[in-house]
């Protein structure tokens, strides 16, 4: 499988030096490409087209207002995947790592495509039971009424200790949903294995590399006071980060581990020739 590391949204915060570290600029929001023979698959959307642009959509951009997104089309998965040459409608699968509106806004870019999400979190998503839920979810991305495929977490044969989902329906078994509670209630983390190594694309399980390191794991004050505000379950977060920070030091040179939003893991990964946020290069 061919992968290209994209960023779909570029998030200009303010105060970028207390939440980012002296060396930050603006956060990203990485999705993959992914080339399969079962057509193109999205590993998260990030903003969509409409809701950039379209009066429908405001509220999307009233929730975002904080973190100052560009807003920029060219940054759309929508637009990457024809500028690589593709028709929207090669892309048959989204995986979600989560239903955030920077995670899934993209959905409606690409009604036809099949939408694999862990049930618990497309539970969430649909009964927006707490004020939190209420206003990072927006169902305006989704009233197109998205061909969804839910699962639970699989019992049976594990990933590297974790509990994973092994089969999705109609994708290749290099592709599993691994679960990751805490920064929502159904968060998962997408794994994809390249032959060689594992990717693990952990969404917001985390959102700074500082986080995963071994030794002395870290994290800016005002980027660790912002999960803490965001987060449905603070011991499930902790504990997961605990286990990738576990997965990172055992299965080093295995597994590859990178967050969603960490701009030096994307250019990293997009690779040295990256200078734009809607550059991508091939894994």
């Amino acid at each position: 499988m061919r992968i290209h590391h994209l960023n779909g949204a570029t998030l200009c915060i303010p105060a970028s030096g207390l939440m980012l570290g002296r060396s930050g600029r603006c956060m990203v929001c990485h999705c993959l490409l992914i080339e399969t023979n079962a057509g193109l698959v999205l590993v998260d959307t990030a903003l969509g087209l409409q809701d950039i642009q379209a009066e429908s959509h405001r509220s999307v951009r009233q929730g975002l207002a904080p973190l100052r997104p560009k807003l920029d089309p060219e940054e759309t998965m929508a637009r990457q995947v024809e500028r690589l040459g593709y028709r929207r409608e090669d892309v048959r699968h989204i995986v979600l790592t989560h239903l955030d509106s920077d995670h899934a806004g993209g959905l409606p870019d690409f009604p036809w495509a099949k939408v694999h999400v862990y049930a618990k979190e497309h539970a969430a998503a649909a009964e927006r039971r707490t004020f939190k839920e209420r206003m990072r979810y927006q169902e305006v991305q989704w009233a197109h009424g998205p061909d969804w495929k839910l699962y639970e977490a699989a019992r049976g044969e594990r990933w590297f200790g974790f509990d994973c989902v092994r089969q999705l329906e109609g994708l290749p078994p290099e592709i599993l949903l691994v679960p990751l509670t805490g920064h929502t209630r159904g968060h998962c983390a997408v794994a994809v294995d390249r032959g060689d190594t594992w990717l693990l694309h952990a969404g917001d399980a985390f959102f700074f590399r500082g986080e995963m390191d071994t030794e002395h794991p870290h994290c800016p004050a005002g980027l660790r006071l912002f999960q803490n505000l965001i987060q449905m379950n603070r011991q499930e977060r902790l504990h997961n980060q605990e286990r990738l920070r576990e997965l990172a030091r055992e299965q080093a040179g295995k597994v590859r581990v990178f967050c969603a939003h960490d701009d030096e893991q994307w250019w990293r990964l997009a690779g040295d020739t990256a200078r734009t946020p809607t550059t991508s290069s091939a894994a």
